[in-house]
Order: C-alpha cells, then sequence, then structure tokens
C-alpha cells in the first residue's frame, strides 16, 4: 500500500490539495484491507473503509470501489461526476477527467470494460459494457464506447466513431531545432 501511495504523490505532483489523490489513498487503504485475514481484525478497518469513501465521494464527486483493478500511475485529472464500476480494470498510466463513467451496459448484467495502458479518457466521456479498449487510446470527451477499441486508435462521438491514430515523429528542419510533425 505504502510504495503505490509514494507513487500516486509523484503522479499528483505532490499537491495533497489534489481531491484525485484523496480518492486514490482511500482506494488503496481499501485494497490494503483485504489484505488481513482475520475477519475480527479486518471488520474495523472495513468500517473505517466505508467511512472514507462515503466521504470522500460526497466532498470529490469520485465514486472508486476499492474492487475496480487499477494499474500503475492512474491519474483523475478533474474531479467530479466520476463514476468506475467495481468490475472494471485498468492499464498503467490511464488518465481520466470529470463526468467519466466506466460500467455497466445494462442493469443487472455483468461485465465492464477492460482498458489497457496510456489509455486517455476525455470529459464526460461513457465507456459501458463488456468491452475491450486497447492500448494508446484517446477516448475524446462525451464520446460513448459502446464497442471494443483497438489499440493505437481514437473514439469521437456518440456513438462513438473509430479513427486511427496518426503517429507523431521528430523530424529535423534545416537550421532549426526537431520538430512534431505529424505523418
Amino acid at each position: 500500500m505504502f510504495d503505490n501511495l509514494r507513487e500516486d504523490w509523484c503522479v499528483y505532483e505532490r499537491d495533497w490539495t489534489r481531491q484525485g489523490m484523496w480518492v486514490m489513498v482511500v482506494y488503496r487503504f481499501g485494497n490494503w484491507r483485504y489484505g488481513i485475514r482475520s475477519r475480527v481484525v479486518r471488520a474495523p478497518f472495513s468500517f473505517a473503509y466505508k467511512l472514507l469513501k462515503v466521504i470522500s465521494e460526497i466532498l470529490t464527486g469520485i465514486e472508486l470501489p476499492c474492487e475496480v483493478k487499477l494499474g500503475r500511475r492512474f491519474r483523475i485529472d478533474h474531479f467530479g461526476g466520476i463514476v468506475i464500476s467495481g468490475d472494471a480494470v485498468f492499464g498503467d498510466d490511464c488518465v481520466i477527467r470529470n463526468g467519466v463513467t466506466v460500467g455497466l451496459r445494462h442493469t443487472g448484467q455483468r461485465g465492464a470494460p477492460v482498458i489497457g495502458d496510456r489509455v486517455d479518457i476525455g470529459a464526460g466521456a461513457k465507456i459501458l459494457g463488456s468491452i475491450r479498449i486497447g492500448d494508446d487510446v484517446a477516448i475524446g470527451a462525451n464520446a460513448v464506447v459502446i464497442t471494443d477499441v483497438p489499440s493505437n486508435s481514437v473514439a469521437v462521438g456518440v456513438p462513438a466513431k473509430i479513427l486511427p491514430r496518426r503517429a507523431a515523429k521528430m523530424a529535423p528542419a534545416d537550421d532549426e531545432d526537431p520538430v512534431l510533425t505529424r505523418e
């Protein structure tokens, strides 16, 4: 738990006032308590987690249950209106913004999204159902994603259209420093 919290501390630029950091502390604490084998010893920690979770949801508007599987360096850039299903799985280096929903497509039907590494999820995006989002994907603001998204893609619109992501490369200019160009 403490190694993850140190990494979170760096992800949030050592700023304890970021609401995403508060949520991550509660999330890490919730995961840590599952490691306590004795049910009697775990009970007060479970009560404390449930209380802290409600308080963090009220203060931040972010619902992140400890059952979610998060990769390393998960970052919540903007707080408010974020709902993540307990069945969701995130890879490493994912970024989400305000108003994002990652969860079930239909009530009572299991299956939440599995999100790959280095996925950037724009404000207001909805990712619903038992789908897979590949690595290095950008999901546009307010996109509604209900189908699989392959790696190196961009998903935009309602319902989301999948576009290939243009590769960026460095190209040296004559008398200048290298500049970023698009293919």
